[in-house]
């Protein structure tokens, strides 16, 4: 089996107070159909973009760390799952129920797998 990131992308102002319950329900009951296929490595939701840190080396060994996110972008992750599935198709498969769950855009993406 391989893991592969699915994550969830939300708007630069998303406000998770405005997901309802049965969005909420929704996530919950994928989040155990997931566990009970023994497809669920590890789940977890994200603070919001403008609370990151970013971590930046500088010259002489120097790290800079400054507040927000590492790339201005739009969208930025809220979420994720860690899964083990046979192959991407499967992969997508789960994919599809966390885009409908999370009523947001998924991406999945396969760890490298390496040594």
């Amino acid at each position: 089996m391989s893991q592969y990131l699915v994550a969830i992308h939300h708007p630069e102002n998303y406000d998770p107070s405005l997901e309802g319950e049965a969005m909420i329900r929704d996530i919950h009951a994928l989040n155990e159909e997931m566990a009970t296929a023994g497809a669920r490595f590890f789940a977890g939701g994200l603070e919001s973009a403008d609370k990151a840190k970013s971590l930046r080396k500088q010259s002489g060994g120097k790290v800079a760390v400054t507040d927000g996110p590492y790339i201005e972008a739009k969208e930025h992750i809220g979420g994720f799952w860690i899964l083990e599935a046979a192959d991407m198709d499967e992969a997508l498969a789960w994919g599809r129920k966390a885009v409908v769950a999370c009523r947001a855009p998924v991406e999945v993406r396969a760890f490298l797998r390496r040594g």
